[in-house]
């Protein structure tokens, strides 16, 4: 009887600190498995030694695979090249920073079993992070269920299992600026999630700052909702009325009463504000149109500089993996 095959992967910047760390813990739980298995490391451009140590190790281990991007395209793109290389049954994704617990995965396979087209890890808890981080996050996430009509569970990452009907349907989702968990949650299909204690990092530094958020955010938002472009109407409307009933309070001073309207200063105040809200209603529509612009050049998502322990094409031939100190080759074509 064929054997399940299961599909890790890993997109990895700058995380030559961790690299040998996530390779044994990986290791480890998948060796428990009763499964086949991958382990598919994306590299989004790193500048340091991730690479090389990533090609070491692909030497000496027949299961693990690299994709080594031309330069920095992104998590996102890195996740969704991952999916595309995957030969597996079901594909895992998580982050080589540990802070997604790789002991998880098992139980997420177990659900999968159940007949779960998509096991998403959802946060019970975050340990080393402040205060700031913890309730941004939250904020963002219930920001963004309001402002969707998707169901985009709260509180989850990028790490989970997707069916190979999942990974399939991803496959034919061809758009560029890409909020994988939210295309994944608008496929549909049987979703559960598994919960889990949120590690710190590691080792190494965080590769999302708040600028990065900030834009991730604003990307989850833009991707998922016209609700912004409809502020712009609501606030114009707003401030339009605003401004017309100031009119007919000058007017009436003027005609009726004999109070001079002076003040240079609050004229230059409400002109200033009006002028905000223009310039910041435009910024929102600019997003939008921009995202048409991208999505207009045709441009492919990324591209792959090397790969390594992939037959021709692209296409994993996955290894049958034996318990340890048993003999591993690979599938048959």
């Amino acid at each position: 009887m064929k054997k399940t095959v299961i599909s890790v992967v890993v997109p990895v910047y700058n995380e030559e600190a961790v690299i040998h760390e996530s390779y044994s813990r990986l290791k480890v739980v998948l060796e428990g498995l009763d499964d086949s298995y991958e382990l598919i490391f994306v590299n989004d451009g790193s500048r340091d030694a991730t690479p090389d140590i990533i090609r070491g190790i692909c030497e000496t281990d027949s299961t693990v695979r690299l994709i080594d991007f031309a330069r920095n395209f992104g998590h996102q793109t890195a996740i969704t090249a991952g999916m595309d290389y995957a030969a597996g049954d079901a594909v895992i994704v998580i982050d080589a920073d540990l802070q997604d617990p790789p002991e998880v995965i098992p139980e997420m396979i177990a659900k999968w079993r159940e007949g779960f087209d998509v096991v998403y890890g959802q946060r019970a808890k975050r340990i080393g992070e402040t205060f700031f981080k913890k309730f941004t996050s939250a904020a963002f996430y219930r920001v963004l269920q309001k402002l969707t009509d998707v169901d985009i569970p709260v509180d989850t990452g990028d790490f989970r299992l997707i069916d190979r009907k999942v990974c399939d349907a991803l496959k034919r989702v061809k758009e560029r600026n890409r909020y994988v968990r939210g295309i994944i949650s608008w496929l549909g299909f049987r979703q559960t999630g598994v919960e889990f204690v949120r590690e710190k990092r590691f080792a190494g530094e965080t590769k999302y700052p708040l600028k990065k958020m900030l834009r991730f955010a604003f990307d989850a938002i833009a991707s998922f909702s016209y609700k912004p472009l409809k502020l712009a109407t609501y606030v114009g409307v707003t401030v339009s009325l605003g401004g017309f009933s100031y009119l007919l309070v000058v007017l009436y001073l003027k005609m009726f009463t004999a109070t001079t309207v002076t003040g240079w200063a609050s004229m230059m105040a409400v002109n200033l504000f009006f002028n905000g809200v223009v310039l910041m209603m435009l910024g929102i529509i600019g997003e939008y149109i921009g995202r048409i612009y991208d999505e207009a050049k045709g441009r492919p998502l990324y591209v792959v500089r090397e790969e390594l322990n992939f037959t021709r094409g692209g296409q994993a031939r996955p290894a049958v993996v034996q318990k340890s100190g048993e003999k591993r080759y690979p599938l048959a074509a």
